[in-house]
């Protein structure tokens, strides 16, 4: 960390061989740039939370921004029903996508990270939609216009539910924190959480997650 800045309005202590020594700063400088540090490293367009599921057991890492957690098999919450409008007209019900992996993305054209990440998801969604995994998008406090606009710009073709109020963000609370900006959850193929990223993803965390669970047998994630 770099030194504090010399105090302004306070003079320098003469020392005993008439030099000058820069005064101290007060404590709480370094209480500030200690928060400053913390906060940028987990910031992201929204609040985050890296905690773990409530009732689940998860293993927990931090990968540069991201809070990632993986929920291991037999120990996995069930995922909550999703369905809606869709951007651009339509509608999704996420039920009809049981017995594929569900990549669940929450973004906003007006995110600068999930700009940032938005070529990663359409990597891994037309590199492993053979495979059997469906994505999806909750798009959230956005309007369709800026919602188009960025899946054409990012050349995004999967569907992305308009979520303008957070209504459907909200209903992962008590299984998996999905409070950030962007954040991704991984369905399994029984419909249980088994994965969760707080914050921009990797392509190589997203591409090696997807792989594993699309390589499971439906009924893996079983709870016990």
């Amino acid at each position: 960390m770099a030194a504090p800045p010399p105090c302004a309005g306070r003079r320098s202590a003469p020392t005993t061989r008439n030099t000058r020594q820069p005064a101290r700063c007060p404590r709480t400088w370094r209480a500030a740039a200690l928060a400053a540090a913390a906060g940028l490293a987990l910031a992201a367009c929204g609040s985050s939370g890296a905690s773990k599921a409530s009732g689940s057991s998860a293993a927990s890492s931090n990968r540069g921004q991201s809070a990632f957690a993986q929920y291991p098999a037999g120990k996995r919450p069930a995922g909550p029903r999703i369905s809606g409008k869709l951007v651009g007209g339509g509608t999704l019900d996420l039920a009809a996508w049981r017995g594929d992996v569900v990549v669940i993305n929450v973004w906003g054209s007006w995110c600068a990270p999930c700009r940032a990440e938005a070529p990663t998801l359409a990597k891994v969604a037309d590199a492993t939609r053979k495979l059997g995994v469906r994505f999806v998008g909750f798009d959230t406090r956005d309007n369709d216009a800026a919602a188009q606009a960025f899946e054409r710009n990012y050349k995004i073709t999967y569907p992305s539910f308009r979520d303008p109020d957070g209504q459907l963000v909200l209903r992962f609370n008590g299984r998996v924190p999905v409070s950030a900006v962007p954040s991704t959850v991984l369905i399994d193929r029984s419909g249980r959480i088994a994965a969760r990223i707080i914050g921009p993803t990797s392509y190589e965390t997203l591409n090696t997650v997807v792989r594993e669970l699309a390589a499971e047998k439906p009924g893996t994630g079983a709870t016990a």
